[in-house]
């Protein structure tokens, strides 16, 4: 465990790549985040706070201590960022909706902010930004909309969680690093 007296000892941060799943084993077989990161981090009981599904990549935040975890992924506890991709064209009248929230079997699904970075032929780039997480609640969010021109569910193709309570993604995919003393305290300053 290489750290300098600078780094935290409660908080690394991952830049997950898509194809590998959030668990510390999979009955599969298929590639997990600990295939990623140093023995002692399994060893030691690191846990990753929160989940970002198989197709998702981007900034996953590992601790031993569960206080920061639940402080970290409980509703309202802080803003998580993402950038995404979704098949279809999205429109003002989407963004009104997804901010207004949709009612699923999950229960409300919904974003705080639904901003439009971009367009690419048929598909809209979006950042988006929540403060809970429920399971696959952007991609579940989005396709329950329809796509004006063809009448198609809106689908997510690409998701990038790109900062969680203010602390931005900074490592290339498929490596990890420790956070900052300061950068701990930013995300557990309520704790």
């Amino acid at each position: 465990m290489n750290s300098t007296k600078n780094d935290s000892k409660k908080l690394f941060a991952l830049n997950k790549p898509k194809g590998y799943v959030v668990t510390r084993s999979d009955e599969l077989g298929r590639k997990t985040v600990y295939d990623l990161l140093p023995e002692w981090a399994f060893d030691e009981g690191w846990m990753p706070i929160g989940r970002l599904d198989l197709e998702s990549k981007g900034l996953l935040l590992f601790t031993t201590d569960g206080k920061v975890g639940n402080h970290l992924t409980k509703p309202k506890g802080c803003q998580k960022v993402y950038e995404i991709w979704v098949r279809g064209y999205v429109t003002d009248e989407h963004i009104v909706q997804a901010k207004k929230g949709i009612e699923s079997k999950h229960g409300l699904l919904k974003a705080l902010v639904v901003e439009k970075l971009g367009m690419g032929g048929a598909k809209t780039k979006l950042k988006i930004v929540i403060d809970e997480g429920k399971n696959r609640h952007i991609r579940r969010l989005f396709g329950a909309m329809k796509d004006p021109k063809f009448g198609t569910p809106l689908k997510v193709l690409e998701l990038k969680r790109v900062s969680i309570g203010g602390f931005e993604l900074r490592v290339e995919s498929g490596k990890w690093s420790w956070l900052s003393l300061e950068e701990e305290r930013m995300l557990i300053k309520n704790l």
